[in-house]
């Protein structure tokens, strides 16, 4: 009786609503486990040509039936991919080499933050006091993860290499999100996804050939490292992304928004069963931070 007033569609939108910040926080801590197992690039780039030939069956003829589109937006299909499916795993699996996988959560959460700032500063976009202060304190939230709680760290420029590389990440995923508001592309959900994939892809190949050739030299193929990929490809990319694109339709983007700050609760705890890792004051002190930033600027920005 207690989801007798809930459709169905919308009960699966709430439960993928919980399981995506949950498979979310598990891409940090995952990717932090096997950092010293795969090199970055051979995990972003093995984790989408999975996710692509498991999505090409479907996608395949979405993107046939809209291939005027995709030949007309090319270029555009292109930068999106690069940002996105390209840069900004890539970066976060390297940030995993040198940081933990609470950190890369907390800092991840900043993305409707950064997507905020520069709405304001390359569109234009009016930006409300109250959403300025919240922009300002989820700074201060992140400065404080990355300093570790210690001025002196900044002074210092003592700083994790993989935390600065993270707030990278979250500068290209929010540059996407504002290109995409820019440049509106008229493909379904599905086409999109796929012809995104099969770009980023190429956006990698480059990187990850030198690295393989001249660098790392690739990895050794172990029944740990398929699982890993096969965890990337499936519960972060595909059901992550088809649980939100069907939440965001459901029941609005506002209400979907709240539910990823999930992420850094999930991330903290699963780091702390399975990695070890250690919560300490700056951790729970920048998050509170963070989190009432967000609040301050989604709430204002909606």
């Amino acid at each position: 009786m207690l989801f007798t007033s809930i459709s169905h569609s919308r009960l699966i939108a709430y439960v993928g609503l919980i399981l995506t910040p949950l498979f979310w926080a598990g891409n940090a801590v995952v990717a932090r486990a096997m950092s010293g197992q795969m090199p970055p690039l051979s995990m972003s780039f093995y984790r989408w040509l999975l996710a692509l030939l498991i999505v090409l069956p479907l996608g395949l003829p979405a993107v046939w039936r809209q291939r005027r589109v995709v030949r007309d937006h090319w270029r555009t299909i292109a930068v999106l991919a690069t940002f996105s499916v390209g840069a900004f795993n890539s970066l976060l699996y390297f940030a995993a080499l040198t940081t933990s996988a609470t950190n890369i959560a907390l800092i991840n959460t900043t993305i409707p933050v950064m997507i905020a700032l520069l709405a304001w500063l390359m569109l234009g976009e009016r930006t409300r006091p109250i959403q300025a202060i919240g922009i300002a304190l989820a700074i201060v939230g992140i400065v404080m993860v990355v300093a570790r709680g210690s001025w002196q760290t900044l002074a210092r420029l003592d700083w994790h290499p993989g935390d600065l590389i993270m707030v990278l990440a979250v500068f290209c995923w929010g540059l996407f999100s504002v290109l995409l508001r820019r440049h509106a592309l008229p493909l379904t959900s599905l086409a999109f996804l796929t012809v995104q994939i099969a770009f980023g892809l190429i956006a990698i190949a480059p990187f990850y050939l030198i690295d393989l050739l001249f660098l790392s030299g690739g990895f050794a193929v172990t029944s740990g490292n398929l699982l890993a990929l096969l965890y990337f490809a499936v519960f972060p990319g595909i059901l992550a992304y088809g649980f939100w694109n069907h939440a965001v339709h459901e029941v609005g983007p506002s209400k979907s928004a709240l539910f990823m700050y999930l992420v850094p609760i999930f991330a903290a705890v699963m780091a702390t069963l399975f990695l070890n890792e250690q919560l300490s004051w700056f951790h729970l002190a920048g998050a509170a931070l963070i989190l009432a930033g967000l609040l301050l600027a989604t709430r204002a920005g909606r």
